[in-house]
């Protein structure tokens, strides 16, 4: 879109578009968000199905929007969260503009990464698809690399390879370089300042989901969802938060609570901190646990937890 300012000798273009990012599990897709942003808004943690719901991130500069979309892992699906997450992410694929396809070399072009080039969209479609190597920073001989490009080439004609470390600010400013030469003419979509699409409440129960991750293992964080039930304002300017933690099963429930209670604390109070470090204010958290059986092959309970429309 060109705007021209005709009293003020002025001609100004602006660019902006949709750019989806995808790839397996664990492979840096919210570390790159979070990287491109400078600001965390997709949470993060080593298991896998961390992201279930795509998150825009919303990086303005120079003239250039770019709208990111962290979409969840695409695999193969094993429950109703599981097949709502892979239509998430499919449908994020088809309406970007960008497609950042992320791997890594111990994992380039194995079957899931195959599965996923097979979802890309046809060349030819109007769509720019990045091939991004993720984590050269543990490739000691960067001639490793070779192989992975030179296989790229046969598997899809990527309109760019960029091997980089979404940890590495130099790599990550290269990479918004790269992106904003790809952006077609248009408007922008949302205010300058606004960072990411997501509300308040979804973004507190993503903490307070991410705490969960960090501080229980077994089978219990791929059964945890959050809901937000109350936020109350209060005279002495806290924010008192109340929030549900839902699990499968009463054994995960005595596995989340933890020895008296000892898992719970430490959850609320990690999550707690970060939740008054994006609000800017003091936060008072009170967490319940409760059990829901089959919650996530539960259409209505996917709807009720904001998995599904």
């Amino acid at each position: 879109m060109r705007v021209n300012y005709l009293d003020m000798g002025v001609n100004s273009i602006t660019r902006s578009g949709f750019i989806a990012i995808a790839g397996q599990p664990n492979v840096g897709k919210s570390t790159l968000l979070n990287g491109v942003l400078k600001e965390k808004v997709a949470i993060i943690s080593r298991k896998p199905e961390t992201t279930r719901d795509n998150i825009k991130g919303i990086l303005t500069e120079g003239g250039c929007q770019m709208v990111f979309t962290d979409t969840p892992g695409i695999h193969r699906p094993h429950d109703l969260l599981g097949k709502m997450m892979l239509i998430r992410a499919q449908s994020t694929l088809l309406e970007s503009d960008i497609i950042l396809l992320m791997t890594e070399k111990k994992t380039a072009f194995d079957r899931e990464d195959l599965n996923i080039i097979s979802r890309l969209p046809e060349p030819g479609r109007g769509k720019s698809v990045f091939l991004i190597i993720n984590k050269t920073d543990r490739v000691k001989q960067k001639e490793l690399l070779l192989p992975v490009i030179k296989k790229a080439g046969t598997v899809y004609p990527f309109d760019e390879i960029i091997p980089m470390c979404a940890l590495n600010p130099g790599h990550l400013k290269k990479l918004i370089g790269i992106i904003k030469k790809y952006l077609p003419e248009g408007p922008f979509y949302y205010p300058e300042g606004q960072l990411t699409d997501k509300s308040e409440r979804f973004m507190i129960e993503e903490i307070i989901r991410e705490k969960v991750l960090l501080t229980v293992h077994e089978e219990v964080p791929h059964s945890v969802a959050v809901s937000v039930e109350q936020m109350v304002e209060e005279e002495e300017k806290t924010l008192k938060i109340y929030a549900t933690v839902f699990v499968e099963r009463t054994s995960q429930k005595a596995i989340l609570i933890g020895k008296k209670g000892a898992s719970m604390k430490r959850i609320g109070e990690l999550a707690r901190a970060d939740i008054e470090k994006m609000l800017s204010r003091h936060v008072y958290l009170d967490l319940w646990v409760k059990v829901f059986e089959r919650w996530k092959r539960d259409p209505r309970a996917m709807r009720e937890m904001g998995y599904a429309d």
